[in-house]
């Protein structure tokens, strides 16, 4: 026997009896055996509410509870998922288990070696079975939840018999302001028991309220601190957030003990009552070099070494010259005095706040879409094609805590089906013929730790659908050609131009998979019904100008653009500013209607004829060097297609797999094809 089985056998063994004579009611020499004397304390408490240490099973919830467990806990498991998965690395093939739970003890998500996992399920150590004190004893995710603190509970120390075989190693999860968000633990066998399992699970605790510190106050002003200059950007140092007016609004733990403030008496302090500069002073000499480490003093004679990050941007204003915080997207840098709005809000860094352009109903989905960044909750994205599905997905991405992880599309409908499952899924070397040697990470893969956006989904294969199921429910993915499940720690965000709820009834999309997508629902209005027309128009003249001499739209222009039905929605008016530009002589600046593509005023001349006849009146004469509108075809692509498709199967009598054959395409692309008839 080894020296740690040796040594947590006699602790065992002593808690037996400690145990045995705390239960006989004497409760003499219960105390002298208890190597830990919170474990006493929890004993007491599970005695006094009448639990029976030998208790049965106390149950799992249902899928829809945990779900919703799982919702009001979005902020949390969207930081703590990439972390959990890096611990369980750190202790993987131990025959142990990776568990986060809620703040009452609900477990959230759990990952184990498959050799543990089945063993704790049976005593129901797994997601969406509660582990606080008062259905499961003594335990250590409901003891460190009443104690507030790390605390390992090995073997017997548990109050009810049944869970006797475990040691759980738990440390409370704690928010910004010291309210419990919830436990990390690691649990196994008790035989398995090691001494440094507690340690790594407060380190890691550590990690992950660094964490969402940060990224609650992502767009505040934050100051990193400590005694020693070589402590600086550690877990050790402390980290104050503060106000605009220099105000003390929150700390860490470390902070408020380098500082020597309660936080009782926190919000009641500004900077300059802590250090001995002026907060202003301060501000100026930390924005010239954000990256400088500023040695500072404490009012109580202590010296400290600090860093500023001044995001989104910080401003001057006022008579006292009293920073002021601008409207940025989080985790921006400050501008120079010298950069435009195009430095905050380009095509490659826009988020949430840089696409709204005054329309209303678009103001409302971005509204709306920012109310979930940072939680676990799937966003869908509704609109025609070439309204902005993708760039408002982008911009979503860059607004949350996931801005510097990656962002990972894939478009279901513009990729053969043969080679959609293994784009999204991956593929282990060697699984079929052309296969990379080495393999390859699918999407799904490849966006673990940021966002999966899935364009089209409406058009993925019914077939896959249940693939991708399973793995936003298990959070697991298996290439293909392989057994091992590998974790992925995806936000996920889908968009379509079709009927979703449509598609479900006919039978093309999994009704179990909609609602699974279907967290927050937003829907982009098409470009003819905005009312930021000329806004849109000068935001993309000015990206495709920047490196080039500055264009400006004509009147005349601004009002075509304004009239016009944009069939092609943004993508069309971009690709038309785009020719425009090209179009333009060297002299000129300003682009006229004789500088647009031909192909819009056709296509205006039609529409505007089709109004004319509706009315029995006129077409009006269409602009000079326009195509006539009898060029351009009455019916689009899609009524063609629509009655192409119809046609063929009324001659070969509903047959779907002659008529496919007959068009030149699969029988699968004709049932969906035939699910947007």
């Amino acid at each position: 026997m080894d020296g740690a089985l040796q040594s947590v056998e006699v602790r065992n063994s002593l808690t037996r009896d400690a145990r045995r004579a705390f239960l006989d009611g004497s409760g003499e020499g219960a105390a002298d055996g208890m190597p830990d004397r919170r474990v006493l304390r929890s004993w007491e408490r599970c005695r006094s509410r009448g639990l029976d240490c030998l208790g049965d099973s106390v149950g799992v919830v249902s899928a829809n509870v945990l779900r919703e467990a799982r919702d009001r806990n979005g902020f949390l498991l969207s930081h703590a998922r990439g972390i959990l998965n890096h611990l369980y690395e750190q202790i993987r093939s131990t025959g142990s288990v990776v568990i986060l739970s809620d703040s009452v003890g609900m477990i959230l998500e759990s990952l184990g070696d498959p050799d543990f996992v089945a063993q704790a399920n049976r005593a129901e150590l797994q997601p969406g079975a509660s582990w606080d004190e008062t259905g499961r004893g003594t335990n250590a995710i409901g003891t460190s939840l009443s104690e507030r603190v790390p605390i390992e509970i090995v073997g017997s120390e548990h109050f009810l018999d049944r869970n006797g075989f475990l040691t759980c190693s738990a440390s409370p999860i704690f928010d910004a302001h010291e309210r419990l968000m919830g436990v990390l633990d690691i649990s196994g066998d008790y035989r398995a028991y090691q001494r440094h399992t507690l340690g790594l699970v407060r380190m890691t605790t550590n990690i992950l309220e660094r964490r969402l510190f940060e990224a609650e106050f992502a767009r505040e002003i934050l100051l990193s601190f400590h005694t020693d200059m070589e402590y600086l950007g550690t877990l050790q140092e402390g980290l104050v957030v503060l106000s605009p007016g220099g105000d003390l609004v929150a700390a860490n733990r470390p902070g408020l003990q380098m500082l020597g403030i309660s936080r009782a008496h926190l919000s009641q302090m500004d900077f300059s009552m802590v250090f001995d500069s002026g907060f202003s002073q301060f501000v100026d000499r930390a924005g010239r070099d954000p990256q400088a480490m500023i040695a500072l003093g404490l009012r109580s004679g202590k010296r400290i070494f600090a860093r500023l990050r001044l995001p989104p941007v910080v401003v001057k204003t006022g008579a006292q010259n009293t920073p002021t915080l601008g409207l940025g997207a989080p985790g921006e840098m400050p501008r120079s005095p010298r950069s435009g709005p195009r430095d905050k809000c380009g095509v490659e860094n826009a988020t949430l706040s840089c696409l709204d352009t005054g329309d209303e109903r678009l103001s409302a989905a971005i509204q709306r879409a920012g109310r979930i960044v940072g939680k676990d909750i799937p966003l869908l994205i509704l609109g025609e094609s070439g309204v902005g599905k993708e760039m408002f997905a982008k911009a979503f991405h860059r607004s949350g805590p996931r801005r510097s992880a990656p962002f990972v599309a894939l478009n279901c409908a513009a990729i053969p089906e043969n080679l959609i499952e293994s784009e999204l899924f991956g593929y282990v070397g060697g699984a079929f013929t052309g296969a990379r040697r080495e393999g390859y990470a699918g999407k799904i893969q490849q966006a673990s730790g940021g966002t999966l956006f899935l364009d089209e989904i409406g058009d993925m294969p019914l077939n896959l659908q249940a693939r991708l199921l399973r793995v936003l429910q298990e959070r697991l993915v298996t290439p293909l050609g392989g057994v091992k499940s590998v974790p992925v720690d995806i936000s996920l965000v889908c968009a379509t131009h079709r009927n979703l709820p449509e598609a479900v009834r006919g039978g093309v999309f999994r009704q179990d998979l909609y609602y699974r997508v279907n967290g927050l629902t937003v829907t982009l209005p098409s470009l003819r019904e905005r009312s930021d027309i000329r806004q849109i128009a000068e935001t993309i003249l000015a990206f495709e100008s920047q490196e080039s001499r500055p264009v400006a739209l004509s009147g005349e222009v601004v009002g075509f653009f304004e009239r016009y039905r944009w069939p092609g929605n943004i993508r069309q008016m971009h690709n038309a500013i785009r020719v425009a530009m090209a179009l333009l002589d060297d002299g000129e600046s300003v682009i006229t209607p004789a500088h647009l593509p031909e192909e819009l005023f056709a296509i205006e001349s039609d529409h505007e004829e089709q109004a004319a006849q509706s009315k029995g009146g006129m077409s009006p004469r269409p602009s000079a060097g326009a195509v006539p509108a009898t060029l351009v075809p009455a019916d689009s692509l899609d009524v063609i297609e629509r009655r192409a498709i119809e046609q063929v199967l009324q001659e070969e009598k509903g047959n779907v797999s002659a008529a496919a054959r007959r068009l030149g395409i699969s029988r699968n692309t004709l049932y969906r094809k035939m699910g947007r008839l």
